[in-house]
């Protein structure tokens, strides 16, 4: 079989670990690589995948906005791209409050 050699340079605890993970799967290095490199030539496409925890900034911030929305402070409707970019631009724009009704 042909083959091309491909030098690259990563973190050692990311080889040590994608070398475990192969291994787990019954693979070598070499065979994922393969298999992605040809994934991206089929598809043209390239996915990452990440399981990192959000920071405890982010999970606050996803929690206020939850709470607002909740309370119904949300922007308001546009029936346009150009006015809801104004009112995004805007230092004096103001979010609304929307009651819900309740049915």
């Amino acid at each position: 079989m042909n083959s091309a050699v491909i030098n690259v340079r990563i973190k050692p605890e990311v080889k040590k670990a994608a070398q475990k993970r192969a291994e787990e799967l019954g693979l070598s290095l070499s065979a994922v690589i393969n298999g992605f490199l040809t994934h991206m030539i089929k598809t043209k496409t390239v996915t990452f995948s990440d399981s990192e925890e959000p920071s405890e900034f982010l999970i606050k911030i996803l929690e206020e906005a939850r709470r607002d929305r909740k309370e119904g402070w949300v922007s308001p409707t546009f029936d346009n791209v150009e006015d809801s970019l104004k009112w995004l631009n805007d230092p004096k724009a103001k979010y609304v409050r929307q009651l819900r009704k309740k049915v």
